[in-house]
């Protein structure tokens, strides 16, 4: 893997929208015109963002049925990204639908053709008895790269609630990508604070051993109501993996599930660990 030196993403949720009547298109563009100003993106790119949601957002309710809009920073920083997700009935013809023009509705068809042409990358993963997943990225010129990276997340506050508890971040330094997931303890505000102080703790301590990034966010933690945490280095064809409370580890390719939780411990960073944490390969 290259280095790629990135500013970190915001911690913060991902924006939920779902898709359930045609006033939430303008929910969806104004939620993602408000992120990408969040992000500090110039010029033209939040209303640029605007029109990506917009438009995904429309797609959705016009052809498809439960549909969701997530919206939230890059993982690696440097931009935005606009997730849209439906439960069918899907796209026969995906590359009929991102040509301008297109349409099956009697509109103007600029959809997803407008996407593609704003989009930094663009990927359209669609079956017909599931679903379409749309995702649209938006990157700063200087940091095309980091959008063009295979990492995502969601990271949605429980129901009810509206700060989230949970948080994760990824990290590229060195030739290694270190990511973490944090699960403060409970719900609400002082899990939030946990998650919050955790991604914090790791963002100093990104350079070192998965032991010792462990260590430093359980010091981190000692002052709030503690976390599960798990965090997962790729490197030179390997992966490592340290994790601490109730975490599991899922591996995906395009045959195969495995899930597993190793080197996990039943304690929460912040608490009273029985020993220093070790990394598996």
């Amino acid at each position: 893997m290259a280095a790629l030196m990135v500013t970190p993403a915001p911690v913060a949720p991902t924006r939920q929208v779902r898709i359930d009547h045609y006033s939430a298109v303008h929910v969806a563009a104004e939620t993602a015109r408000a992120v990408a100003k969040e992000c500090a993106l110039p010029g033209a790119m939040p209303d640029q963002a605007a029109v990506v949601a917009s438009e995904l957002a429309s797609n959705i309710d016009k052809h498809a049925r439960n549909g969701v809009v997530y919206i939230q920073p890059l993982p690696l920083g440097g931009g935005l990204e606009v997730v849209a997700a439906d439960r069918g009935p899907g796209i026969a013809e995906v590359a009929r639908c991102l040509a301008d023009g297109y349409t099956t509705t009697g509109t103007l068809g600029a959809g997803l053709g407008a996407v593609g042409r704003i989009a930094t990358e663009l990927a359209i993963t669609s079956r017909t008895d599931t679903g379409t997943v749309v995702s649209a990225r938006l990157a700063l010129p200087r940091q095309r790269e980091a959008a063009r990276q295979p990492v995502g997340l969601v990271c949605l506050p429980a129901a009810g609630q509206e700060e989230c508890g949970d948080a994760a971040a990824v990290v590229d330094l060195g030739g290694a990508r270190t990511a973490l997931v944090v699960d403060g303890l409970g719900h609400g505000r002082e899990a939030a604070e946990a998650a919050q102080a955790a991604v914090r703790s790791f963002r100093g301590a990104a350079e070192g051993a998965l032991p010792d990034i462990m260590t430093a966010m359980h010091r981190a933690l000692r002052h709030t109501r503690g976390a599960a945490v798990a965090l997962l280095r790729l490197h030179d064809g390997e992966a490592e993996y340290c994790g601490i409370g109730n975490v599991r580890m899922v591996a995906l390719s395009p045959t195969r599930c495995t899930t597993g939780s190793p080197a996990s411990r039943a304690w929460s960073a912040g608490g009273c660990p029985p020993r220093t944490p070790t990394a598996s390969p």
